[in-house]
């Protein structure tokens, strides 16, 4: 089974007791059994798990240092044949000097060993009574088990596409902590093993850190805290564990229970390497010994993982109230710099009474509030054509009188049919030059009106029809400036409804009836009834699969059957596979089809971080042929 870049890691936290090394390790194997059952590869344990975090001089004694040697020989025992790679807490004893450190042991073997390099010894922690830093550590190895293990903080553990390393607890917290040494030696999962008190706002701070190292290293990083029957004396221990990816946390539980606890997440490990590649600024640079590990990544049955259907908008309310006040702030701010820089005091817009021109208006009428401009400076042109109906004929026309912008209509249709007849073209026949005459005849009628009054043509076009090519070279897909090419047809639809939110009233009921208007252009005559006959997501598919596609190409370079594997995940049983194949099929040849269209867009502002601008973010020939992205379906079920 493919795991598509793909690895199941897992945080654990043991229901142990203080020094009781033998009880602990029994826990210990518990929880790797129930990891392995649940297809885990790498599980990481609290620091000095075996052991116990609190047993003070207990530390020093000849019986904890052989209990631990036999603990870790008994978890190696029983990792043998186990697809399974453990990072477990121990004491290690080395050259009459004691470190805490974290034990590697994968499938039966003890791979390495990594030494705390930080040593907190303020309020309740004072380590340096009875351990040395890994910067004392001369040596490279030690002996554990009878065997010669490697030892040291320069140790990368290799599994096909993850590399992991390691560092403990107070190394985390402090202002250059070692895992920055590890992701530049290349490692894109780091394992934190750490025995961290339950205080006021500690949670807070601990996730807010592993948020924090696992996106400015663009990596995964896996905590894992002693849990709460370590406590004893003075301080609670939180057994909080976190598994974060690039920024975000996929999985966050504490031990609120005297039971076992493992948590697990689904890491994408050729996400990661995607950012990496694209960053300029991460660099390779330190030099470190790398060891294989002993099994492959497991496969994976079932994603454990929230795929979003629409990975373009925030999932929290708030987040995504937020999320549109930013980008609508974005759009206008730019375009009101743009005219305020050339001084043209008159944008022009076509209306249409689609979502694309109704986000435009909206744009445009902040932008000119802001400037402190007369809104009756707006010049919006409703040019109804062939196909207009009188819904969205009315609809624009209802929002631009309610705006306060200045309204004219010119009918379309005798102008094409002169030019049908021009060009010898039987205005009978419903093809591609029927069309394209009367998206072009508009932008025509709007550029000569910018040149009347000395105005701006404003662009309706968004980032999902650029992506298609579903725009007429030199007709829409031409104008000043394109204040909606960042935003995808998804993301325009929530700008729309949150600006009717916050607006209210009589504009707040056009703009719901304009969002439930099927999209279309509106170049073909009307049904018998007159309402729309050419909707857009019976032609190409839909928008919501589409932008689902553009966000995953575009922002990670996913091969298409790892968006199609996605997709699969994210939209369950919404639409049948067969459905989201032909939709990705369309989305990949159109996609390569239509750079020429984006190889000469007019300026717009960037909103997010998919973009085609060809002064942005996306440099692609517009003669690249598809065939080796296209070779993917063949691998599909």
């Amino acid at each position: 089974m493919k795991n598509y870049g793909f690895i199941r890691i897992a945080s654990a936290c043991p229901l142990g007791r203080v020094g009781d090394v033998m009880y602990n390790t029994t826990e210990i194997c518990n929880l790797i059994d129930q990891a392995v059952n649940q297809q885990v590869s790498l599980l990481v344990f609290p620091e000095l798990s075996i052991s116990s975090y609190t047993c003070g001089d207990l530390l020093l004694t000849s019986a904890m240092r052989k209990g631990v040697e036999q603990a870790i020989s008994t978890i190696q025992q029983h990792t043998l044949e186990k697809p399974i790679t453990v990072f477990v807490g121990a004491p290690i004893y080395e050259n009459a000097k004691l470190y805490n450190c974290a034990v590697v042991i994968s499938s039966g073997e003890i791979k390495g060993v990594i030494p705390k390099t930080h040593l907190p010894n303020h309020g309740e922690f004072y380590e340096q009574r009875w351990f040395d830093s890994a910067k004392d550590f001369c040596g490279d190895s030690t002996m554990l088990c009878g065997e010669i293990i490697p030892m040291g903080t320069d140790l990368l553990f290799t599994m096909e596409e993850a590399v992991i390393a390691a560092e403990i607890c107070e190394d985390m917290w402090v202002d250059a902590p070692p895992s920055i040494d590890h992701v530049k030696a290349g490692a894109n999962i780091i394992c934190n093993l750490s025995a961290s008190n339950a205080v006021i706002g500690k949670q807070n701070y601990r996730r807010m850190l592993v948020k924090q190292r696992s996106f400015s290293s663009h990596c995964a990083y896996v905590f894992s805290s002693a849990g709460i029957c370590e406590s004893t004396t003075d301080t609670l221990y939180s057994g909080h564990l976190l598994i974060g990816e690039n920024g975000n946390i996929l999985a966050d539980a504490s031990q609120m229970e005297f039971e076992n606890l493992l948590l697990t997440a689904d890491v994408d490990l050729e996400r990661l390497s995607c950012d990496r590649l694209k960053s300029t600024t991460f660099h390779l640079s330190k030099s470190y010994r790398s060891i294989p590990l002993n099994h492959k990544i497991c496969s994976i049955d079932q994603l454990q993982r929230h795929i979003s259907q629409t990975p373009f908008i925030p999932a929290s309310k708030q987040n995504k109230s937020e999320r549109m006040e930013e980008i609508y702030h974005i759009q206008a701010l730019s375009l009101a710099k743009r005219l305020r820089h050339t001084g043209l005091k008159h944008p022009v817009i076509g209306i249409s009474g689609g979502l694309d021109s109704t986000l435009a208006l909206l744009v445009t009428v902040r932008a000119m509030d802001k400037l402190g401009w007369d809104r009756k400076n707006i010049l919006g042109i409703t040019m109804p054509g062939f196909g207009t109906t009188g819904r969205t004929n009315s609809n624009s026309k209802k929002l631009m009188d309610a705006l306060g912008i200045t309204s004219k209509e010119i009918d379309i249709t005798q102008a094409c049919r002169k030019h049908f007849e021009d060009i010898g073209h039987d205005p009978s026949i419903h093809d591609v030059t029927y069309e394209n005459v009367q998206a072009r005849e508009r932008t025509q009628i709007l550029l000569d009106i910018a040149n009347k009054h000395g105005g701006l043509v404003v662009g309706t076009g968004d980032l999902s029809e650029l992506a298609l090519g579903w725009a007429t070279y030199a007709g829409d897909h031409i104008s000043m400036y394109g204040v909606n090419a960042g935003v995808p047809k998804t993301l325009v639809r929530h700008i729309v409804a949150w600006t009717g939110e916050q607006m209210g009233g009589e504009i707040q009921k056009i703009l719901e009836d304009i969002l439930d208007t099927p999209v279309s252009p509106e170049l073909l005559p009307a049904d018998k009834d007159g309402k729309i006959a050419q909707k857009t997501e019976e032609i190409i598919g839909d928008y919501i699969l589409h932008d689902f596609f553009l966000y995953y190409f575009v922002r990670f370079g996913f091969t298409f059957d790892k968006i199609y594997y996605l997709a699969k995940h994210a939209f369950g049983d919404t639409y049948p596979k067969e459905q989201i194949v032909k939709c990705l099929t369309t989305f990949g040849k159109r996609f390569f089809a239509q750079q020429f269209k984006r190889s000469c867009l007019p300026d717009g502002p960037k909103i997010g971080s998919v973009t085609l601008s060809p002064r942005a973010d996306w440099r692609m020939p517009s003669d690249a042929c598809a065939a080796l992205w296209m070779q993917d379906f063949d691998q599909m079920d």
